[in-house]
């Protein structure tokens, strides 16, 4: 009796499984059929990436932050907060074509940089010293 009811749960995994992956296998024809097509949105955001680092030499514990949040065609922002112990400041820029349209710190570069190559969401920081 134990054996009949392991060879049937294993035969109904095996279906699910089966069934599972035709599914999966139908969503990336669909997606690949879309973006062949050009339906695909490239204005909908799709990279994001964190840059995390100290700004002020005050503060410890990579506190502030950049974020880069950009679609297929390169444009998007860049939210950066600077946190000191007593205020914290926050900017946001544009992104054209995956350039800032005003000068960009190097961490928000970085961010951008690894949005566009699709490193994020977190992505370690080089450029650690104050701004």
């Amino acid at each position: 009796m134990g054996v009949v009811a392991g060879v049937s749960g294993v035969m109904i995994g095996y279906l699910a499984l089966r069934q599972a992956r035709a599914v999966v296998e139908e969503c990336q024809r669909m997606l690949a059929r879309q973006t062949s097509e050009g339906r695909g949105d490239l204005k909908a955001i799709r990279d994001v990436a964190v840059c995390r680092y100290d700004a002020l030499s005050e503060m410890t514990g990579r506190l502030s932050f950049s974020v880069a949040m950009i679609n297929g065609l390169g444009d998007g922002i860049v939210l950066t907060s600077i946190n000191g112990r007593s205020e914290t400041r926050t900017y946001v820029r544009p992104v054209v074509a995956g350039k800032g349209q005003q000068p960009l710190s190097p961490e928000e570069e970085e961010a951008v940089r690894a949005a566009r190559l699709g490193l994020g969401p977190l992505v370690p920081s080089r450029a650690t010293g104050p701004l």
